[in-house]
């Protein structure tokens, strides 16, 4: 499902313990290249089993510094048909859930703010092109 605002979308995202992937939730996430990192609610990431790698200080979208947890979560985009393991914030409770650039690069996807929706990009990696529609 996908839902719009103000030029923003969002996208289902399963989200699971990469120890224990039986331990998820699935949630709307707001599409933000703005974020670095993916963005979830620090209380949902532990109820999943999710444990806090680093701390890290992370700047907000009003300017002020934090310094944040951050941790690894399995990310599952069902529109991609894909799971990645991604650097993931824990966020305030009741924060916002966002997915982040970091996440979407992983997945090799970039927002497409017309259409709403994750649309494939090519990336050079060692001097080869990548992409998610090449022939295999």
């Amino acid at each position: 499902m996908i839902e719009t605002k103000m030029g923003m979308f969002k996208v289902k995202a399963k989200v699971a313990n990469p120890a224990d992937p039986t331990r998820f939730f699935e949630e709307d996430f707001w599409v933000d290249t703005g974020a670095f990192h993916s963005f979830v609610p620090g209380d949902r990431l532990e109820a999943i089993g999710i444990e806090p790698r680093i701390s890290r200080e992370v700047t907000l979208a009003d300017g002020r510094k934090e310094r944040r947890l951050e941790g690894e979560a399995q990310f599952t985009i069902p529109e991609l048909k894909e799971t990645h393991t991604c650097s993931v914030i824990f966020g305030p409770k009741d924060s916002l859930c966002l997915l982040g650039a970091t996440t979407l690069e992983n997945f090799v996807v970039e927002p497409d703010p017309v259409a709403k929706k994750l649309k494939p990009i090519a990336a050079i990696i060692g001097g080869f092109v990548v992409s998610r529609t090449s022939s295999e």
